[in-house]
């Protein structure tokens, strides 16, 4: 599907459809997040790595921010909503891995 500029769409119900296809996509795009952190909770052991790396959490957020502020999406609303997939995808590896110590930033 082809997604028109919102000014372009002129029905509530077609505005709907598009936002609908938006959030579909935007869900696929997770679930392939999703499988690259599930491999990292493969790879981590390997190389010494705690599910936690404070270093690499302070800088995926700043990316994202950046990245929002770039593309006209609120900067503080991208990071919080990074910030909490970011804590449920720690706790999904520490399934794998155990739990990281706070102080950890390889």
């Amino acid at each position: 599907m082809t997604l028109k500029p919102p000014s372009e769409i002129a029905t509530m119900a077609d505005l709907r459809v598009q936002i609908d296809q938006i959030d579909r996509d935007l869900i696929a795009l997770l679930a392939i997040r999703q499988s690259h952190v599930d491999r990292a909770a493969e790879l981590k052991p390997s190389e010494g790595l705690p599910a936690r790396i404070a270093t690499r959490v302070t800088d995926v957020l700043d990316k994202v921010e950046a990245a929002a502020d770039r593309s006209g999406f609120d900067a503080a609303l991208a990071r919080e909503m990074w910030a909490l997939m970011i804590e449920e995808m720690i706790a999904r590896e520490e399934k794998v891995l155990g739990p990281s110590s706070e102080e950890t930033q390889p």
